[in-house]
């Protein structure tokens, strides 16, 4: 199937590892030219052909704002993949509410600054994607994730809310809800996991797959051909949508 990407500029958010690593090699693949950030480009420049890299901390707000104008420079994007790290986790009865606000300002504040930097861009040449990259919490709330099951669900509710302002304008929104996709970010919380509850990390691991009806962690590929075919030219009718790449994991409609 041919997704129409050839030509077409998309800038990848947390692009030197993990999911946006994938992401921006499989766009890279399809045809696209690729913009890739992170805190260093070093990892993002070894990813392969039609990826080049930008500097971007999504905590700073300077760095946010020389990575605005270093896209716009070059042309502003096609396809904007919005990709953020996780907080600590911490208990919603605990956490003091300005750690909610802090994890607001480096999770989402940033991500919603630069699609509004691009986004009149897209709406001008009636072409756009924007996607948006969440957690299963937006849909089922994780134990101990108080701060991403929130800040995520502030994001859906953007999401939802821009993609019915821009679509006749041939530009959507969607989000992916990802279930354990095997990163560092998830051995990170197995870890974490397995420490507080005196457990060895491959039981923990055992115990998260159980839930799993796929049987397995998925693989970033996988995760990264949905978002492809998200951004592609195929899917000029979904817009507004949360898609899961879970493994079945959640098991509500």
């Amino acid at each position: 199937m041919k997704l129409g990407l050839e030509g077409k500029r998309a800038v990848v958010l947390g692009a030197s590892k993990g999911l946006g690593a994938a992401i921006a090699q499989t766009l890279a693949a399809e045809g696209a030219t690729v913009i890739g950030a992170a805190r260093t480009v070093e990892a993002i420049e070894k990813l392969g052909n039609n990826i080049s890299g930008l500097s971007l901390d999504l905590t700073d707000p300077a760095s946010v704002q020389a990575f605005i104008d270093s896209v716009l420079a070059f042309g502003g994007a096609d396809i904007l993949i919005n990709n953020s790290g996780g907080p600590a986790p911490g208990e919603a009865s605990a956490l003091p509410a300005e750690d909610y606000t802090k994890a607001f300002n480096t999770m989402a504040a940033p991500l919603i600054a630069i699609t509004q930097a691009l986004l009149p861009g897209m709406r001008a040449k009636k072409w756009g994607r924007i996607i948006t990259l969440t957690s299963s919490g937006v849909e089922a709330p994780l134990p101990r994730l108080a701060l991403s099951n929130s800040i995520r669900q502030a994001l859906v509710g953007w999401s939802k809310t821009l993609a019915g302002e821009v679509a006749a304008d041939n530009v959507t929104a969607n989000i992916i809800v990802q279930g354990r996709i095997h990163t560092t970010r998830v051995d990170e919380l197995d870890a974490a996991a397995a420490k507080r509850l005196g457990k060895s990390i491959e039981d923990i691991k055992a115990q998260s797959i159980a839930t799993i009806p796929a049987g397995r962690y998925g693989r970033p590929e996988e995760l990264a051909d949905v978002v492809a075919f998200i951004a592609s030219e195929r899917a000029s009718y979904i817009t507004g949508s949360l898609i899961r790449v879970d493994g079945g994991m959640i098991r509500s409609i």
